[in-house]
């Protein structure tokens, strides 16, 4: 069928289901617009380009030089020294313990030094073994004997590892401890000594004349223990027996002024006298009675038994005075000065007093007698002593110095440091 005609003559032709809409027309002005901003951006760019690329080629340089200076230099020169400069090293390891008497009662093999008991009993001696080994005391006896800037002289151009002769004692000291390694187990309390030397047989005789100051510390802590615990149980029985001996001295004197051996015998005896008397008395006073029911009060057998009884009962008075039942203000004797005019009571107890003494001098010095043995046994069992189970050793390959490991890490250390350095200028560049 034909399609109609428009308006103006032409023919309408109808749209495709096919065709893909048709796109929006934009204004005039838009696109002038938008082509002025593409042109700026790319003016833009361009200034920007011509202006950032003499900078970056500075920067990439300065960070190539620094990986060379910081990274490539030191590890080459690292590698290079240590495969052609650096001299071998030999080392001599040795395995010991320090061992108690006590701790080592029913241990009837080298394997008893693994023992949990021996770890925990000599673990204090062990780290003063360790302070010691690494002290400068340890360093001038081994200087002595060995002459350490002949035993580690810098050989073959290694200055690095060697040391120079006519350091100071502190320079020594850091050194020691890099040529000598210990390492303690707490566990077992086994040490492990490790000598580091240029020659093999110099680093066996050391770790040898190591063990042996060692074993001669450990004895003389020990002799000062064991003197110490005696010396002290010593003193404790001198103090016991000079107070023994001043409670007998008081003692002997009290009986020499008294001139009595046993005063509670003695008063057991007046008691038993007063006591008579008045049994007497009371005898006396009961013919008393009978008497004047019978006879007149003036005859003779009256006046005999009334005097006896004035008689007895003055000295059952004087008796009862003297063992200090009678007048208020009867002296009481608190020292052996004090016994003249004492009465019986005051002298007992003075007695009393002194017999305790002598009583309580007598089982202190039992005592003392009782801790100086238990402490010579404790000495004794507490001795220290070292156990060396593995002796030093005499290497047939040098050990030392870990090449590749230390070039490695001079390597990773420049690595470190360069990147830090990057990332540091990185970050003020961002921030500015």
């Amino acid at each position: 069928m034909a399609n109609p005609d428009n308006a103006a003559g032409s023919k309408i032709t109808p749209p495709k289901l096919d065709d893909a809409p048709a796109k929006v027309k934009q204004h005039p002005n838009v696109r002038i617009l938008e082509g002025l901003l593409d042109e700026s951006r790319k003016t833009a760019k361009e200034v920007r380009k011509r202006k950032l690329s003499p900078l970056l080629k500075i920067r990439h340089l300065i960070m190539i030089a620094g990986f060379i200076a910081l990274v490539a230099i030191p590890s080459t020169l690292a590698s290079l020294y240590l495969a052609f400069v650096a001299q071998d090293q030999y080392h001599s390891s040795s395995s010991f313990a320090v061992r108690s008497i006590s701790s080592s009662v029913g241990a009837s093999d080298i394997l008893g030094v693994f023992s949990q008991s021996t770890a925990t009993s000599t673990v204090a001696d062990s780290y003063i073994l360790i302070d010691y080994l690494l002290s400068e005391r340890m360093l001038e006896d081994v200087d002595a004997k060995f002459d350490l800037d002949s035993v580690y002289a810098p050989r073959g151009g290694d200055y690095y590892f060697g040391l120079a002769a006519g350091e100071p004692i502190e320079d020594k000291v850091n050194y020691w401890r890099q040529m000598v390694t210990i390492n303690f187990d707490h566990t077992s309390g086994i040490l492990q000594l490790q000598v580091k030397a240029f020659d093999p047989k110099k680093a066996q005789e050391i770790a040898n004349y190591i063990l042996a100051k060692s074993e001669q510390l450990i004895n003389e802590l020990s002799d000062k223990a064991h003197d110490e615990t005696l010396r002290l149980a010593r003193e404790e029985i001198g103090i016991a027996e000079k107070r023994l001996t001043d409670a007998r001295m008081a003692l002997r004197e009290f009986r020499d002024v008294s001139q009595d051996v046993d005063p509670v015998e003695g008063a057991k005896l007046a008691v038993q006298l007063v006591a008579g008397m008045e049994r007497e008395l009371a005898k006396l006073n009961a013919d008393l009675e009978v008497a004047r029911s019978q006879m007149a009060e003036d005859t003779p057998r009256i006046r005999v038994i009334k005097t006896q009884i004035a008689a007895l009962e003055s000295r059952i008075e004087a008796e009862k005075q003297r063992l200090g039942s009678g007048m208020a203000g009867t002296k009481t004797a608190r020292t052996t000065q004090d016994l003249t005019g004492s009465d019986v009571s005051g002298r007992l107890q003075l007695y009393e007093k002194l017999e305790l003494e002598r009583e309580f001098g007598e089982r202190a010095y039992a005592a003392a007698l009782a801790s100086l043995e238990k402490a010579r046994m404790d000495a004794t069992s507490k001795q220290r002593y070292l156990a060396v189970f593995i002796q030093p050793t005499l290497s047939q390959m040098a050990q030392y110095p870990s090449r590749l490991l230390s070039a490695f890490l001079v390597l990773l250390g420049g690595l470190f440091v360069w990147g830090m350095g990057t990332l540091i200028y990185y970050n003020i560049r961002d921030r500015a």
